[in-house]
Protein backbone atom coordinates (compact mmCIF):
# COMPACT_ATOMS: atom_id res chain seq x y z
CA UNK A 1 0.00 0.00 0.00
CA UNK A 2 1.06 3.37 -0.72
CA UNK A 3 -0.07 6.60 0.14
CA UNK A 4 0.34 10.02 -1.95
CA UNK A 5 -0.52 13.55 -1.42
CA UNK A 6 -3.53 14.49 -4.13
CA UNK A 7 -2.54 16.57 -7.02
CA UNK A 8 -5.26 17.64 -8.42
CA UNK A 9 -3.66 18.04 -12.10
CA UNK A 10 -3.22 14.27 -12.60
CA UNK A 11 -5.93 13.05 -13.85
CA UNK A 12 -4.88 9.43 -12.22
CA UNK A 13 -5.58 11.30 -9.00
CA UNK A 14 -8.42 13.15 -9.78
CA UNK A 15 -10.16 10.17 -10.79
CA UNK A 16 -9.00 8.46 -7.63
CA UNK A 17 -10.81 11.14 -5.79
CA UNK A 18 -14.11 10.68 -8.00
CA UNK A 19 -13.78 7.27 -7.18
CA UNK A 20 -13.22 7.25 -3.64
CA UNK A 21 -15.97 10.17 -3.50
CA UNK A 22 -18.58 7.77 -5.18
CA UNK A 23 -17.63 4.90 -2.79
CA UNK A 24 -17.78 7.15 0.48
CA UNK A 25 -21.22 8.53 -0.53
CA UNK A 26 -22.91 4.88 -1.71
CA UNK A 27 -21.97 3.90 1.64
CA UNK A 28 -24.95 3.75 4.44
CA UNK A 29 -22.16 5.64 6.57
CA UNK A 30 -21.63 8.42 3.54
CA UNK A 31 -25.69 9.11 3.28
CA UNK A 32 -26.12 5.66 0.77
CA UNK A 33 -26.60 7.83 -2.11
CA UNK A 34 -24.16 8.75 -4.71
CA UNK A 35 -23.23 12.71 -4.99
CA UNK A 36 -25.64 14.60 -7.42
CA UNK A 37 -24.23 14.65 -11.25
CA UNK A 38 -24.03 18.49 -10.69
CA UNK A 39 -21.02 18.20 -7.83
CA UNK A 40 -19.62 15.13 -9.62
CA UNK A 41 -19.09 17.66 -12.54
CA UNK A 42 -17.26 20.40 -10.39
CA UNK A 43 -15.89 18.36 -7.78
CA UNK A 44 -12.27 18.59 -9.15
CA UNK A 45 -12.42 21.97 -10.32
CA UNK A 46 -13.92 23.38 -7.39
CA UNK A 47 -11.43 21.52 -5.12
CA UNK A 48 -8.45 23.36 -7.26
CA UNK A 49 -9.55 26.55 -6.44
CA UNK A 50 -9.44 26.08 -2.20
CA UNK A 51 -5.85 27.15 -1.13
CA UNK A 52 -6.83 25.22 2.06
CA UNK A 53 -7.36 22.06 1.02
CA UNK A 54 -4.94 18.71 1.05
CA UNK A 55 -5.92 15.20 -0.15
CA UNK A 56 -4.36 11.80 0.23
CA UNK A 57 -4.88 8.86 -1.44
CA UNK A 58 -3.95 5.19 -0.50
CA UNK A 59 -3.31 3.10 -3.31
CA UNK A 60 -3.42 -0.66 -3.60
CA UNK A 61 -0.80 -0.70 -7.02
CA UNK A 62 -2.87 1.74 -9.19
CA UNK A 63 -6.23 1.17 -7.40
CA UNK A 64 -7.11 4.04 -4.78
CA UNK A 65 -8.32 1.99 -1.58
CA UNK A 66 -8.18 5.10 0.60
CA UNK A 67 -9.08 8.81 0.71
CA UNK A 68 -9.09 11.88 3.21
CA UNK A 69 -9.99 15.13 2.29
CA UNK A 70 -8.59 17.74 4.52
CA UNK A 71 -9.15 21.66 4.67
CA UNK A 72 -6.94 23.41 7.14
CA UNK A 73 -8.49 25.93 9.15
CA UNK A 74 -7.55 28.08 12.57
CA UNK A 75 -7.31 27.62 16.50
CA UNK A 76 -8.06 30.84 17.97
CA UNK A 77 -7.12 29.44 21.47
CA UNK A 78 -3.96 27.75 20.06
CA UNK A 79 -3.21 30.70 17.40
CA UNK A 80 -1.99 28.19 15.12
CA UNK A 81 -3.31 26.75 12.30
CA UNK A 82 -5.67 22.80 12.40
CA UNK A 83 -6.28 20.55 9.87
CA UNK A 84 -9.69 19.21 9.22
CA UNK A 85 -10.50 15.97 7.45
CA UNK A 86 -13.42 16.58 6.25
CA UNK A 87 -13.73 13.07 3.96
CA UNK A 88 -12.19 10.03 5.61
CA UNK A 89 -12.90 6.65 3.92
CA UNK A 90 -11.15 3.17 3.28
CA UNK A 91 -12.55 0.92 0.59
CA UNK A 92 -15.05 -1.55 2.09
CA UNK A 93 -13.13 -4.60 0.48
CA UNK A 94 -10.08 -3.57 2.77
CA UNK A 95 -11.25 -2.26 5.80
CA UNK A 96 -10.92 -4.31 8.91
CA UNK A 97 -7.37 -4.47 7.84
CA UNK A 98 -5.73 -1.60 9.79
CA UNK A 99 -5.63 0.05 6.88
CA UNK A 100 -7.77 3.22 8.19
CA UNK A 101 -4.88 3.40 10.91
CA UNK A 102 -2.22 3.65 8.48
CA UNK A 103 -3.82 6.68 6.68
CA UNK A 104 -4.71 8.34 9.63
CA UNK A 105 -0.86 8.04 10.80
CA UNK A 106 -0.03 9.75 7.37
CA UNK A 107 -2.81 12.60 7.78
CA UNK A 108 -1.45 13.54 11.07
CA UNK A 109 2.27 13.51 10.39
CA UNK A 110 1.69 15.63 7.35
CA UNK A 111 0.14 18.11 9.50
CA UNK A 112 2.71 17.84 12.08
CA UNK A 113 5.11 18.65 9.56
CA UNK A 114 2.90 21.49 8.28
CA UNK A 115 2.90 23.43 12.17
CA UNK A 116 -0.70 22.43 12.63
CA UNK A 117 -1.74 21.78 15.72
CA UNK A 118 -4.37 19.77 15.69
CA UNK A 119 -6.22 17.68 13.54
CA UNK A 120 -10.14 17.79 13.70
CA UNK A 121 -12.86 15.34 11.95
CA UNK A 122 -16.68 14.92 12.17
CA UNK A 123 -18.04 11.25 12.46
CA UNK A 124 -21.61 10.28 12.49
CA UNK A 125 -22.57 8.77 16.32
CA UNK A 126 -23.89 5.95 15.06
CA UNK A 127 -20.23 5.09 13.05
CA UNK A 128 -18.74 3.03 15.74
CA UNK A 129 -16.09 1.06 13.73
CA UNK A 130 -15.18 4.64 12.54
CA UNK A 131 -15.19 6.07 16.13
CA UNK A 132 -13.15 2.83 16.78
CA UNK A 133 -10.46 3.82 14.07
CA UNK A 134 -10.66 7.37 15.06
CA UNK A 135 -10.19 6.81 18.87
CA UNK A 136 -7.01 3.78 18.14
CA UNK A 137 -5.60 6.77 16.64
CA UNK A 138 -5.78 8.94 19.50
CA UNK A 139 -8.84 11.24 18.50
CA UNK A 140 -11.37 11.65 21.16
CA UNK A 141 -14.34 14.13 21.80
CA UNK A 142 -13.77 17.79 21.63
CA UNK A 143 -14.40 18.86 24.98
CA UNK A 144 -13.91 22.05 26.44
CA UNK A 145 -14.26 22.35 30.36
CA UNK A 146 -16.70 19.67 31.63
CA UNK A 147 -19.00 19.78 28.36
CA UNK A 148 -18.55 17.64 25.22
CA UNK A 149 -18.95 19.82 21.38
CA UNK A 150 -21.49 19.13 19.10
CA UNK A 151 -21.24 19.53 14.56
CA UNK A 152 -23.72 21.57 14.04
CA UNK A 153 -24.48 22.81 10.35
CA UNK A 154 -26.97 25.24 8.37
CA UNK A 155 -27.33 24.91 4.57
CA UNK A 156 -27.51 28.00 2.81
Amino acid sequence: MQITLVDLDNPLHSQAVMTMMTNYATDPMGGGQDLAPDVKAKLISQLKKQPLYSGFIMWNGKQPIGLANCFAGFSTFKAQPLLNIHDFAISEEYRGQGLGQQLMQFVCEFAKQQGHCKVTLEVLSNNQVAKNVYAKAGFAQYKLASDVAEFWQKYL
